[in-house]
């Protein structure tokens, strides 16, 4: 098991060799350091715990930048654990890039779901509606309440409530490009949450050893030309231009010539 903090910018496409459209979430992995290394001695189990997000000291109190300070972090935004590591191949203090994940390899994303606001049980639970005519009177209810035994509400009743905006994860994602020189990983399809909201990336619990063949994709380069470029460009052909004009009246002059002498 391994994993890695990110911030989700939002969703595009890329196109393969053989032209096949992909759509892609982009998430920013800015390195993370690893804060504290949990143990099953100290701490009664194995983890590890990742910061990321560089933020100013005052954004943080006392006992959070001691905590940071121990292993000489910089002030971060989020600190999450990892559980199920192999914590001897980490050390207090060490920088956890994109390169631990390759392309084609399959991944669970987390992160808290967009908010939905309060909403009826129709669009919370996909219910349906009641007929909408002939005096039926029910359109958009919760339903029976319960039986006229208990008395009461029975326990888990899908009723109308808070949706959205909770810990969401999508499994068997498939890491389609890790780019380290921007610090970017694209991960085919969508995952949770909204644009600029925290998510983390670990190995699928599913299919941790499976490594799909990744097709090279196909990325669009403008080459555009230097002004010293195109200057040299513009004087060499002003050159031949003139050349031509003075081969022109030099031509006409010996036709004239040739003209006056007959």
């Amino acid at each position: 098991m391994k994993g890695i903090l990110g911030k989700k910018i939002g969703m595009t496409q890329v196109f393969t060799k053989s032209g096949k459209l992909v759509p892609v979430t982009v998430i920013e992995v800015e390195p993370n350091v690893v804060t504290q290394i949990k143990t099953l001695e100290k701490d009664g189990y194995e983890a590890v715990q990742l910061g990321s997000f560089t933020v100013k000291e005052k954004s943080l109190n006392k006992p959070e930048l001691g905590h940071l300070k121990k292993a000489n972090a910089a002030p971060k935004r989020y600190l999450k654990e990892i559980r199920g590591v192999n914590i001897s191949e980490y050390t207090l203090g060490q920088e956890v890039d994109a390169s631990i994940f390759k392309e084609g390899e399959m991944v669970d994303v987390s992160g808290i779901s967009k908010g939905k606001g309060f909403q009826g049980v129709i669009k919370r639970y996909n219910q349906t509606r009641g007929p909408m005519g002939h005096g039926s009177q029910y359109h958009r209810g919760v339903g029976s309440m319960g039986t006229l035994l208990p008395m009461h509400v029975l326990k888990g009743k899908k009723l109308p409530g808070h949706m959205g905006h909770e810990l969401t994860t999508v499994q068997n994602l498939e890491v389609v490009k890790v780019d380290l020189e921007n610090n970017l990983i694209l991960i085919k399809g969508n995952v949770p949450g909204p644009k600029k909201s925290l998510v983390i990336i670990k190995s699928a619990v599913k299919n941790p050893d499976k490594i799909n063949e990744q097709e090279e994709l196909m990325f669009y380069e403008v080459e555009e030309d230097t002004p010293e470029e195109i200057k040299e460009e513009v004087t060499s052909e002003t050159t031949e231009e003139v050349k031509e004009e003075e081969t022109k009246e030099e031509t006409a002059e010996e036709t004239e010539e040739k003209v006056e002498q007959e």
